[in-house]
């Protein structure tokens, strides 16, 4: 279970604001033009068929490699860094992800050929980073094409890694065609290297599921009125922190840091730039770095913090007095779980004073259903600022425009 709070004010909202956030993503899921809000329930029988193949490779293999990058990898690294606490015994995952020839080499030498299963990811199937590498390996460990049982395509129905995978006749798995590539980790994107990975699966979408039927039934309408206060603000307020605090909730929030980006940051129907800036810190690290700038920096950002009340860790801090070091004693005995919890909350009330707005998210602690639960929520909560930013949340132009330059610089 999870808690949000809003700490700025909502009694103000435009109430027609907050319909039209809802009927706007509400006609996205009924109409079947955004497939991402089905996922949840579209996805179980896959992670059924999943959990059969595992029993065949779980001995064979040890480690999972991942070739994919950014809405093909983010978010599979936030769950596994969530949950991999939990679930100690879970295969190692390996992502090869950026073209960074140091980064490939360090990994690869992490790989052991014969225990390791390979899953290419790729939406549009022609990702460059994703192609390279994958080419990369196969030269580098002599792997095998035909018929391999060791290679694994997830990959959009129609696209050319699809066809590859066809004419190779490898295990290929199809991410739908109306889910976008940042929001499809509860696809076969994600489902396929997490429960064959052995993580529980079946738990993530259950919990994504009963986040989304509260939503359709109108009890999460603190959602609403966060996207309406971020859109209607979005000229005072252009960024939003991002301030989660653990060390756990990193990859978290670089995959929050994508889907908002790449979704909001566009021009809208009437040709003006519009958007919201994502910025992602962990706590409490940065308060020893990023906070004097919320604190006393122009007030052109709101902060949403993100904790845990229950950790799994019990922690403590020593009953020890050190001679000229008895400033820190106030915390002797205390765990450390009530160190981060407090230096958040004092941390949230310091930016509150300073008049920043401010909204809080607070785990009851960290399992399957509440991350599944909070995919959810930044999914719906990236969908809604888009229909009232009158966006198209579901494409990214500015990205294509690059990629169509890249070759240019290797034509002969």
């Amino acid at each position: 279970m999870l808690r949000y709070t809003n700490h700025f004010d909502t009694k103000s909202l435009d109430p027609f604001t907050l319909e039209k956030g809802f009927e706007a993503v509400h006609y996205e899921a009924a109409s079947g033009e955004v497939g991402y809000y089905h996922l949840p329930l579209a996805s179980q029988p896959l992670v059924e068929e999943l959990k059969t193949l595992y029993q065949t490779i779980d001995r064979r293999f040890n480690t999972i490699a991942i070739i994919g990058i950014g809405g093909s990898s983010l978010g599979i690294k936030a769950i596994e860094r969530l949950l991999r606490s939990s679930t100690p015994n879970a295969k190692k995952l390996i992502y090869l992800e950026n073209s960074d020839p140091i980064s490939i080499m360090s990994e690869i030498k992490q790989i052991d050929k014969f225990r390791t299963l390979f899953i290419v990811i790729s939406k549009s199937g022609g990702t460059v980073e994703t192609l390279s590498i994958f080419k990369r390996l196969i030269v580098s460990f002599e792997l095998t094409l035909e018929n391999s049982d060791q290679i694994y395509i997830v990959s959009d129905e129609s696209s050319i890694l699809a066809r590859f995978a066809d004419d190779h006749h490898l295990r290929r798995f199809v991410i739908p065609s109306n889910v976008g590539g940042r929001f499809s980790v509860l696809s076969a994107v994600g489902m396929v290297p997490l429960t064959l990975a052995g993580f529980d699966t079946d738990a993530i979408l259950k919990g994504a599921q009963t986040f989304l039927e509260r939503f359709w039934s109108r009890k999460e309408e603190h959602m609403l009125q966060k996207a309406a206060f971020y859109v209607i603000n979005s000229d005072k307020y252009p960024m939003n922190v991002l301030f989660a605090y653990s060390d756990t909730f990193e990859e978290f929030g670089k995959w929050v840091v994508q889907i908002w980006g790449e979704s909001l940051g566009k021009r809208n129907r009437r040709g003006e730039r519009v958007g919201l800036t994502p910025i992602s810190l962990i706590g409490s690290v940065d308060q020893h770095s990023f906070l004097q700038l919320i604190i006393e920096g122009p007030l052109n950002k709101t902060v949403t913090f993100l904790h845990i009340e229950h950790s799994e860790e019990h922690l403590m801090i020593p009953k020890l007095t050190l001679e000229h070091l008895e400033k820190s004693d106030f915390v002797n005995g205390k765990s450390f779980n009530d160190l981060i919890n407090a230096q958040c909350q004092a941390t949230m009330e310091s930016v509150l004073q300073s008049g920043v707005s401010v909204d809080e998210i607070a785990w009851k602690s960290i399992d399957e259903a509440s991350v599944g639960e909070m995919i959810l929520y930044y999914e719906l909560l990236t969908s809604l600022s888009g229909a009232l930013l009158e966006i198209n949340t579901y494409d990214q132009p500015g990205v294509e425009i690059g990629k169509k330059i890249l070759g240019t610089y290797f034509e002969s």
